[in-house]
Formats: C-alpha cells, structure tokens, sequence
C-alpha cells in the first residue's frame, strides 16, 4: 500500500508542477495591463486618442497598474506555492501545507479543481497521512546519528 501511495504523491506533485507553470503562463499576460497604466502615469497625452485635449485621469493609470500587479502576484504566488507543494508531496514533507494549497488550487478551475480533489483525496487517507509522519520522524534531529 505504501508504494502504491508514494506513486500517487509523485504524479500529483508531477501534477502540481504542470498547473503552477500554468499559472504563471495565464498571469503573465497581465503584465501588459501594468506597462499601460505606467504608460498612462508617465503620459497621459499618449493614450489621449484624437482628441489629445482629454486625456485619461490618473486614477485611470493606477487602477491598471494595481490591478495588473495584484494579478500578476497573485497568480505567480500561487504557481510558486504550487511548485513548492509538489517538492513537498513527493519528500512526504509539510502535510497541512499541501493540504491547503490543494484547496486553493481548487478555485483555479477547472484543472486546479480536478487536481485539488484528488490531492485533497489522497492527503485524507490514513496511509497516507502515516508516510507524512514516518517521513518527519525520520528526519527529526533526535533520531539522526551525530
């Protein structure tokens, strides 16, 4: 039953490291929003059209620069708490950690929703949850030969 499980954790940390590069490929693109509204703080009169006599208030700049931002670290936060999920599932390491990133990847849908259903399944079973203590046991200092 162990190895069967190890698998299990290695396919989903193979799993979580395919959805955290998707997570950065999807968010990456909001970077645009940030170079416009900077665009729009540096120069307004560039993004004023035709008529150059209204240019966008600067309200306008710093909503696309913060939003872009807050998108941008967002979702490359997520990609590296996912990326860092992985490592930690298959080393059988940080369980509540992994736990909650499983829920949190549950909103990414609908492959992060797939994924943090399984993993979520995986990370209940007792045998599971046994290979996570073992595995801190294991590496606790108290029990390494000094």
């Amino acid at each position: 039953m162990a190895e069967k499980d190890r698998e299990h954790l290695r396919m989903l940390s193979i799993f979580h490291y395919v959805l955290g590069a998707f997570a950065v490929l999807f968010t990456s693109p909001f970077i645009i929003h940030i170079v416009i509204g900077i665009i729009m703080l540096i120069s307004p009169e560039s993004m004023a059209g035709k008529d150059s006599a209204n240019p966008p208030p600067p309200f306008v700049g710093w909503m696309f620069t913060v939003m872009g931002g807050v998108a941008v670290l967002g979702g490359w936060t997520l990609a590296v708490c996912l990326v860092c999920a992985g490592r930690f599932l298959v080393r059988q390491k940080h369980y509540l950690f992994c736990l909650i990133i499983a829920g949190l990847s549950c909103l990414c849908a609908p492959l992060g929703t797939v994924l943090g259903v399984f993993t979520i399944i995986v990370l209940l079973r007792p045998s599971v949850k046994e290979l996570f203590v073992q595995s801190k046991q294991l590496k606790s200092p108290t029990n390494q030969n000094t």
